[in-house]
């Protein structure tokens, strides 16, 4: 008799809660990472979160084989897979962890349902995030839709909360012996991406720093901690703790706006695709596809929206100043709906996370929780004069700047800004 646990968006042996969970009961583990077609067949064959994936799983790959074991992995649909291992193996229960996205809530129930007709438990573990679902709510018991009041809860029970520390790590002496692959890149119809995924910074300086450096895209002064928060390389009670114990309360509430989006999300689905306030949709969005292909390439006019765009498409991330810019500049001065930038990001971005993509999508262009007034529209060079006056960041990634070849403005700013309040004010009334 075995226990399967199932690597999702927790690609680590230390600290993982679910992990921890399987080895109580003694039973031999078959650790597994699914790759999953339902997913895999919506991506480009070079995608780089993809090549991440594959290098996080290597490493344990590495660490499980220094003890003559391996991890198994498979390519197809998650229930094609179970529906084989349960046929080969007495499985007693499948165990992972908690995810809180659309896909993958439909998908665990389906798991779920398939395991409770063979008798197998399907047991499920918080892990990616401190709190969850509804441990973070009113005195009435409904949801917070405002960040601020959240995250003064949100410190309340952490005060009051211990941190576990799983020793997961233990669990290699538990691993079934198996003849199942460890699949290449290559096995599963990919490439090896050329767009590398950055080493994070929690080192006590940059944490120190944190207040004074994060709006300045030409300062290495954020902690690239987003994608392996989204993958699980590393612990959020591990990054959490270093966030609390510095007392630097700016640097905490960005893993607390994570969290906060992620329970938007949990209570309130229609937002993947419609707007937390129901009037906004009745926007009437130019959705100018030329406007849309020529801010997709960068080449607005406008420099510091452009450099952003490059740097995303090179790179696969964006600074989180300009990404503000950069997406209130798609919804408000060219008039295009905020779901086709967060269509356009969640292919591009490193740290894809629907429940943040959509959050802050939706607050750029006024229409989700918490979200800046529509009048609010942020002007293209003034944040230039504010945040990168030297053109240090946008010289970096605009080349042709000073060139002939550099376009004109697509649109005039202060036109844009009246069709945009005008339009908006019509939808509104």
């Amino acid at each position: 008799m075995i226990n399967i646990f199932w690597f999702r968006r927790d690609l680590r042996l230390e600290d993982n809660a679910a992990l921890a969970l399987a080895m109580q009961d003694g039973h031999e583990i078959l650790p597994i990472f699914i790759y999953d077609t339902n997913i895999l067949d919506t991506l480009h064959k070079d995608d780089a979160r993809v090549s991440f994936i594959h290098r996080l799983l290597s490493d344990l790959q590495e660490q499980i084989g220094k003890k003559g074991h391996a991890l198994a992995t498979f390519l197809g649909t998650p229930e094609a897979i179970f529906k084989k291992l349960i046929a080969e193996h007495f499985v007693h229960a499948v165990y992972t962890n908690h995810d809180y996205e659309s896909y993958a809530k439909e998908r665990d129930e389906a798991i779920a349902k398939l395991l409770a007709k063979h008798n197998v438990k399907f047991i499920t573990a918080k892990d990616q995030v401190i709190f969850e679902k509804s441990e973070v709510m009113k005195n009435d018991g409904t949801p917070y839709i405002v960040f601020t009041p959240y995250s003064r809860r949100w410190k309340e029970l952490f005060a009051k909360t211990e941190l576990t520390d799983y020793p997961s790590h233990m669990c290699i002496a538990q691993i079934a012996k198996h003849a199942y692959p460890f699949l290449s890149l290559e096995d599963i119809g990919f490439t090896l991406s050329d767009i590398k995924v950055a080493d994070f910074d929690v080192s006590e300086e940059l944490v120190e720093n944190y207040e004074g450096t994060r709006n300045f895209p030409a300062i290495e002064g954020t902690s690239l901690l987003s994608p392996h928060l989204r993958f699980g390389s590393v612990s959020v009670r591990k990054i959490v703790s270093i966030a609390a114990k510095s007392k630097r309360e700016t640097f905490l509430n960005e893993l607390i706006w994570r969290e906060f989006f992620m329970q938007i999300l949990w209570h309130y689905p229609h937002t993947v695709t419609k707007s937390f306030k129901e009037q906004y949709d009745r926007i009437v969005w130019d959705n100018n596809e030329q406007h849309f292909a020529v801010w997709c390439a960068g080449k607005t006019g406008y420099p510091m929206v452009d450099a952003g765009m490059r740097q995303l498409n090179e790179t696969g991330y964006m600074h989180n100043r300009v990404r503000m810019v950069v997406a209130s500049f798609l919804c408000k001065h060219l008039l295009i709906d905020w779901r086709w930038g967060e269509a356009y990001f969640a292919e591009k971005l490193l740290d894809y996370e629907q429940s943040s993509n959509i959050g802050n999508w939706q607050w750029s262009s006024g229409s989700g929780v918490d979200a800046a007034p529509y009048f609010r529209i942020f002007n293209p060079e003034e944040q230039i004069k504010k945040f990168d006056p030297d053109y240090k960041y946008i010289r970096k990634w605009v080349k042709d700047l000073d060139s002939l070849e550099y376009p004109k403005p697509i649109v005039d700013h202060k036109a844009a800004r009246e069709r945009c309040l005008r339009v908006y004010k019509k939808a509104l009334e």
